[in-house]
Formats: C-alpha cells, structure tokens, sequence
C-alpha cells in the first residue's frame, strides 16, 4: 500500500503543475503566439532530459516519439495555450478535469485495464464536482476555449495510454525527451510559418517561460509517465482532478476570481472524487469490510474441551 501511495504522490506533481501553469501562460506569456509558446515549453525541456538522460531513440521508436510527440505535446500544448488565453484560470483548468473517463475508457482496449467500480464511482464524484465548479462560476466562459480544453483531453488521453502500452525497456527520462524534442520540433516550421519570429519576452515572461518549462513540462511529464507505470491509468487520470483545484486556488488567490458555496461543494467532491478511485483506499476499505463481516470464531464446546 506505501508504494501505491507513494505512486500516486508523483503523479500528483503533474497536475499541481499545470493547475499553476494555466495562470503563469494567462498572466506572464505572450497572448498571440501559442505555437511558440508551445514551442518554448515544449523543446527546451526535452533537450534538458535529453541530456540527462543521454540516449537517442533507436528503431521504432523514431516513429513513436513522433506519434507521442504530436499527440502529447503539440498539439496539446497548443491547445492548452489558447484554453489559457481563453478561459479563467479556474475555467481552464476545470474543463481538463473530465479526462479521467477518456483515460479509463482508451486504456480499457488498448491496456486490457477494465475500468474498476471505484474508478468510475471517483471520476463521476469528481465530475459532479467539475460541473459544480464550471457552471455555477459568477465568470464568463468563452465557448472556443472550453472547445479548445476538451480537444487538449482527447489528444492528451490518446497520448498518455499509448505511451504507457509502448514503454518497453525504454525509461521514462528517455522517453519523455524525445516526446517533447519530437513534439518541439515540429511545431517549429508551423510556428515560423503563422507567427512568424519568436516573441520577445520581457522579466516576467521569462520566469514565466522557465517554470512552464521546467516545472510544469520536464518535472511533470516525468512524473506522470512514471505513475502511469505502476498505477491503473484510471487511477492516475483521477489525480489528474487535482489541476483544477490548483487552478481554482491560484485564481481566487492571485486573480481576483470568486467562488461560490456551489462552487465549494464542488471543489469538496473533486477532493472526494480522488481519494475513492486510487486502489490503496479501494484494499483499506476491503479489508475492512472483510474484518466487519467475517464470521467469529465460536468457543470450544464440552466435548471439544474434554479432549
């Protein structure tokens, strides 16, 4: 059980992560350049683990990273960079909440992992809980970027369970730089092409630019490709719920945004939503059971006693 817990404390990096990355994108990056933002968060951070890890990919895994690549980080970070220009901070990292059912549902034919009760019991908990949150916001919510939200789940969802199904004996320092090399890499003659040069950043986009790389991309990718390892991809894609709660946070701390007692409520059921789908509470509430409805053991009769 310490281990699974354990698993499920790095995954929890990642989407504390980009819960923060929503507001960091929104109030320190540039609002017109999402391919080179994507760009600049993308293969920054893979050359960083590439040279770490110090290991060029080998057969088919040229073809794979550029597969991951394009789904999990390109088209991905694109996507989130316009949810983040688009949508509130709380909004934003809301709408991404919903991707434990994708998750579940991809990893069930691709990963043969049949989603468990506790599983779908936690991701609906936690949807009632997004719904709460998203719905009854006193902020604004621009359709293109809810649209842009949901098409960042589905890539990223498709993504993540490809990867863990061709893991193979590659580690996931390695794996995880050439995904994002290969990702960084394509982005940049389209970036070039619509955008035209680079952005010029300022202080504050800079720092910006170094923890969305860093953190929020190289730490975090790891860290969630390494629970995807060892955890259910149900159970991984729940603690995913955590980046809206750090997205809500961070928008009524920094932001200025409100919540409402219904958006409370939904935060509670996110939280809930969480603990009840990770398998370590799933073997503590078995055994329970199973100590609360074991038969006693009855005492030794006359006849046993004799003897």
């Amino acid at each position: 059980m310490e281990n699974t817990w354990r698993w499920s404390l790095v995954a929890a990096i990642a989407p504390v992560a980009w819960g923060a990355a929503y507001y960091v994108t929104r109030h320190t990056l540039p609002a017109d350049a999402p391919l080179w933002g994507s760009v600049l968060r993308a293969l920054p951070a893979g050359l960083v683990l590439l040279a770490l890890a110090r290991r060029a990919p080998v057969g088919r895994w040229w073809w794979r990273a550029l597969v991951l690549g394009a789904l999990n980080m390109s088209g991905f970070f694109v996507l989130v960079y316009l949810a983040a220009q688009l949508l509130p901070t709380s909004v934003a990292a809301t709408v991404m909440a919903v991707s434990p059912f994708t998750l579940m549902l991809v990893a069930w034919p691709l990963l043969g992992q049949r989603p468990r009760a506790a599983s779908l019991v936690g991701a609906a908990v936690g949807l009632v809980g997004v719904v709460a949150m998203l719905v009854t916001g006193s902020v604004e919510v621009d359709p293109a970027g809810v649209a842009a939200s949901v098409a960042a789940m589905l890539l990223s969802s498709v993504g993540f369970v490809l990867a863990t199904r061709w893991k193979d004996d590659v580690d996931v320092l390695a794996s995880t730089a050439w995904q994002l090399v290969a990702g960084g890499l394509l982005l940049v003659p389209v970036a070039a092409l619509v955008e035209g040069a680079p952005p010029a950043l300022d202080g504050p986009g800079w720092l910006g630019a170094a923890y969305v790389t860093l953190v929020a991309t190289a730490l975090a990718f790891v860290a969630w490709f390494a629970a995807l390892r060892h955890l259910p991809a149900g159970a991984v894609g729940l603690v995913g719920l955590l980046n809206p709660l750090t997205g809500v946070a961070l928008g009524l701390l920094l932001a200025g945004e409100h919540l409402t007692a219904t958006q409370g409520v939904g935060v509670a059921l996110v939280v809930v939503g969480v603990l009840a789908g990770q398998p370590a509470v799933a073997r503590l509430v078995g055994r329970r059971r199973a100590r609360t409805t074991a038969p006693s053991t009855p005492p030794p009769g006359p006849a046993l006693a004799r003897r």
